[in-house]
């Protein structure tokens, strides 16, 4: 089954701008850093501005700001913004209910699946894009903001 990275590609863009020197990123630089193509990078814009994660800048020079300080973007709030698909999907057509197995799965799974999301939320929950922008600059070895160019 296919997963997205659209939730990784937005933490990414966002971490980029966050250790940025506070100028607007254009989605070509970041499809670059990415590794992807600026209409990916262009359409997570999108979603990120629609939740109130970033603002754009027009005109030349311009591009995408973060809408809010790093410390006050949650990754929860990113993986809310660019994921529109469920964690966990039941059977796509309902399990035989005559059967000791396929007529109970959905009931004894649900609780297990559901206490999975929350444990994960409640990670995304606690861990901010301010976090992420300073594990990269030690892990990078340079010092915020970067300067990029």
């Amino acid at each position: 089954m296919p997963t997205s990275s659209r939730f990784v590609v937005a933490v990414h863009a966002l971490a980029a701008m966050a250790v940025g020197d506070g100028a607007p990123l254009r989605s070509e630089d970041l499809a670059v850093s990415a590794n992807t193509s600026a209409v990916v990078i262009r359409g997570l814009f999108s979603r990120l501005h629609q939740a109130g994660l970033t603002v754009s800048q027009l005109g030349a020079g311009g591009g995408a700001l973060l809408a809010k300080p790093a410390s006050q973007i949650r990754l929860l709030d990113v993986y809310a913004a660019v994921e529109d698909t469920a964690l966990f999907t039941l059977h796509r057509m309902s399990p035989l209910r005559g059967c000791a197995v396929g007529g109970n799965i959905q009931q004894a799974l649900r609780p297990v699946l559901d206490r999975a999301r929350a444990a994960m939320e409640a990670e995304l929950a606690g861990v901010t894009i301010a976090h992420i922008a300073t594990d990269l600059a030690r892990l990078g070895k340079f010092e915020l903001p970067l300067k990029w160019g």
